[in-house]
């Protein structure tokens, strides 16, 4: 199918869950005034051998009390959270409790970089000390990769295609994209795509053997620090965050609020090294998602960095930007204020970039200070938010295995 062929895609519900707020308006509030969701976790001090204590909990999620029990006994909190994210934007886009839901013409993408990590201990017990307590009939389906789209499909009665994406970093952004080109290629009218993170040690465990966790554990309102000169590292957190996808004539035809237009996807791999990321492979990405969106560089006017605070990620990531766009192009990141939600981070920050873009102000990477002499030249948004008027933005998003992605997202007019 060529690009001019291709159906028009839409976002008509969107929803998150963060660490500094759940909702729009709590959540740019924070941005602006420079509030973070980073703290200490004092039993994570108590771990022989792990140097980091930080992290990025949402504190105040709680089920729903409208959920019946019979309907979350497959969910752990990853689960939960995504099947939350899910109704909210289900909701605003008009669709909860709508036959398109279950009638087959939705499908889902979704993804996690893993699933709820609670059964894996009664796994670890059965293996250990071949004992089978604590191991029930639905651990596997709690801690199993595609644990979220299959709960949210199971909640909410989906019946079309599901698309599970288990790509660390960039599960959010591969489920958005992969549900893009699945309405614009006519697979399906309606699709459920986003992300999902719970707070687990193991996570944090992964980042600190490599070296790459911020350990400054007496000043949480400090790091991370993506870009800067004094980053430390990277700091784990959790979220959720839900888009709801759908072609345009079907929005425009049940009279769907249209709140942005997804026009642009790119990925590819590095196929170099599983944990170094490679500059050229990345601005790569970025050049996929301008030819699908059928646009030059000029175009586009904000880039939303995956910047997650290590040192060769933030530089590989600016040298791949710097490449593709030159110095000129505005750029921050949000992992500065939620640490890195991993599964969930390319959904959260596409939530945030189309609502700054709609509201014509977008965050500062708080904590940039001085940016490193080592990055490319860009125009960091550093110290006051920014106000601009954009057509287009773009989202990165780069994961473990050499995985890279680029969304492109136009305001609706």
């Amino acid at each position: 199918m060529t690009a001019s062929a291709k159906r028009r895609v839409v976002v008509t519900g969107m929803s998150a869950i963060t660490s500094i707020g759940s909702d729009w308006k709590t959540f740019e509030n924070n941005l602006r005034s420079g509030k973070t969701g980073i703290c200490l976790l004092p039993e994570w001090q108590e771990v022989e051998g792990l140097n980091t204590a930080l992290a990025g909990p949402v504190n105040d999620f709680q089920r729903p009390t409208h959920y019946p029990r019979k309907k979350i006994r497959s969910m752990g909190r990853v689960s939960l959270m995504a099947t939350v994210a899910t109704e909210k934007a289900l909701d605003q886009s008009g669709l909860l409790d709508n036959e398109l839901v279950s009638g087959g013409h939705m499908g889902i993408a979704y993804g996690s970089s893993t699933g709820s990590t609670d059964p894996i201990r009664a796994f670890g017990h059965l293996l250990e000390k071949r004992q089978l307590s604590g191991v029930n009939a639905t651990s596997y389906i709690k801690m199993m990769s595609h644990t979220a789209p299959v709960n949210i499909a199971l909640f909410f009665s989906v019946r079309g295609r599901i698309i599970p994406t288990s790509s660390a970093c960039t599960s959010g952004s591969q489920a958005i994209g992969m549900a893009y080109e699945a309405i614009a290629n006519g697979q399906q009218d309606l699709m459920i795509a986003g992300g999902a993170e719970e707070l687990c040690i193991t996570e944090a465990a992964v980042f600190d053997t490599l070296f790459a966790t911020s350990v400054r554990n007496d000043r949480p309102d400090l790091t991370p620090r993506p870009f800067d000169r004094d980053r430390d590292g990277l700091v784990i957190g959790e979220g959720a965050g839900t888009l709801i996808l759908e072609e345009l004539e079907s929005a425009q035809s049940r009279g769907a609020t249209i709140l942005a237009e997804v026009v642009g996807f790119g990925t590819n791999m590095d196929g170099a090294h599983v944990t170094q990321p490679t500059a050229e492979t990345m601005a790569t990405a970025m050049k996929l998602a301008l030819e699908d969106a059928l646009l030059p560089s000029t175009a586009i006017g904000y880039v939303n960095a995956h910047g997650t605070a290590t040192e060769r990620g933030d530089i590989a990531e600016s040298m791949a930007t710097h490449s593709v766009f030159g110095s000129k192009i505005p750029i921050s990141s949000l992992k500065s204020y939620l640490g890195h939600t991993l599964g969930a981070c390319g959904a959260i920050e596409a939530w945030s970039s189309i609502n700054m873009m709609n509201n014509d102000w977008y965050a500062p990477t708080v904590n940039l200070e001085q940016v490193d002499d080592a990055c490319a030249e860009l125009d960091y948004i550093m110290g006051e938010g920014r106000q601009l008027k954009n057509e287009y933005v773009m989202s990165n998003n780069f994961a473990f295995g050499g995985i890279n992605t680029s969304l492109i997202f136009r305001r609706w007019q």
